[in-house]
């Protein structure tokens, strides 16, 4: 009975030590997944608030371009009025 509690021991022992091994490998391997999550969590905020300021140009740059297409369209407005203001005068 001695004999087979002590091989049962060694048995349990053993099975202790590769459980042990395996959860310090996986410690391991959380602990590099937990950096990896860290650096992708920085690079996906630093990516977002890049794109952020490229939507927030493109909405400037398409009122800019609003802009500039009305003041064409006024200025172009004003010359056909004075052309033909200008005709008028000349040929009375």
């Amino acid at each position: 009975g001695l004999s087979e509690l002590r091989a049962r021991r060694d048995e349990l022992s053993g099975r202790i030590r590769a459980e042990e091994a395996e959860r310090d490998r996986l410690q391991a391997r959380i602990a590099t997944l937990s950096r990896r999550l860290s650096d992708t969590s920085e690079n996906l905020a630093g990516l977002r608030s890049t794109r952020a300021h490229i939507d927030r140009t493109i909405a400037e740059m398409d009122i800019a371009s609003g802009q500039i297409l009305d003041n064409s369209q006024t200025l172009l407005d004003v010359l056909k009025k004075e052309m033909g203001d200008l005709g008028k005068a000349i040929d009375p």
